[in-house]
C-alpha cells in the first residue's frame, strides 16, 4: 500500500511520516530536499532557478514513486510529499507568477504526463491543511536558513494553490486532516486523533474524531 503525506512547506509531513511509521510498522520515503543542489539559488532568485530546481524534484519524485510502485505490493510505504504536488501545486505556481515560461511550464508538464502514464496514484494521500501563522510560526522554529527569506505571499500562494488541488483537482483518495490545532508531535492523544481518522479510513475502523 502507498500512503503519501501531502501539505504545505512548514506543514510537518516528515515527522507525520516518522510518527506514522513508527506506529504502524510501514516503511518511510522522504522527500530528498536537503540534497537538492539548486535549493538555496531557488530561494534567493526564484525565477532565475524554478525550471532548474522544479526538473530535479521530478526527477526524484519519479525514481520514488517508481520505486514506491514497485515495492507496495508487499508493503505499505509512507511518502513525504508526491509528484503530483510538485507540479500540481509548486510548478504551478511559477508558472503562474512568471517565474516560468511558457515554453518552459510545456515541456515540464509534457515529461510529468509521460511520467505518471507508467505510475499509479496512491492508495491513500493524508493532506496536512495549516493555516499560514503555524506555518511561518513552523519554519521559524525549524530555523533552515535558505528557508527564513521566503517571502509571506509566497507561502500565502501556495496554500492556495494546495487547497485547489485537492478539494478541486486531485481525483485520488484524500484524507484531510485540519492541523492548526494538534501538536501530534509532542501530545500522543493529537497523534491518536489522526491514527484513528486513518483507521476509519483505511481499515473500516470506528472514529468518534
Amino acid at each position: 500500500m502507498h500512503i503519501a503525506i501531502a501539505g504545505n512547506i512548514g506543514a510537518g509531513k516528515t515527522t507525520l511520516t516518522r510518527l506514522l511509521c513508527s506506529h504502524y510498522g510501514w516503511q518511510p520515503r522522504y522527500e530528498a530536499v536537503i540534497d537538492n543542489p539548486y535549493l538555496e539559488d531557488y530561494y534567493h532568485d526564484i525565477a532565475r532557478w524554478s525550471f532548474c530546481l522544479e526538473t530535479y524534484f521530478l526527477k526524484q519524485r519519479f525514481k520514488d514513486v517508481l520505486d514506491i510502485n514497485r515495492m507496495s505490493n508487499t508493503q505499505t510505504l509512507v511518502q513525504d510529499r508526491t509528484i503530483y504536488e510538485g507540479v500540481h501545486v509548486f510548478a504551478r505556481y511559477n508558472y503562474e507568477h512568471g517565474n516560468l515560461s511558457e515554453r518552459d511550464f510545456t515541456t515540464y508538464m509534457e515529461l510529468f504526463d509521460l511520467m505518471t502514464s507508467l505510475t499509479r496514484t496512491p492508495d491513500l494521500m493524508i493532506y496536512l491543511r495549516k493555516s499560514l501563522p503555524i506555518l511561518i510560526k513552523q519554519i521559524q522554529l525549524r530555523g533552515r536558513t535558505y528557508e527564513q527569506t521566503m517571502q509571506l505571499e509566497y507561502l500565502q500562494g501556495l496554500n492556495e494553490i494546495y487547497d485547489d488541488f485537492i478539494f478541486n483537482k486531485y481525483t485520488g483518495r484524500v484524507l484531510t486532516i485540519e492541523s492548526d490545532d494538534l501538536d501530534f508531535e509532542h501530545n500522543p492523544f493529537d497523534f491518536q486523533k489522526i491514527t484513528d481518522k486513518i483507521d476509519a479510513e483505511l481499515f473500516g475502523l470506528f472514529s468518534n474524531q
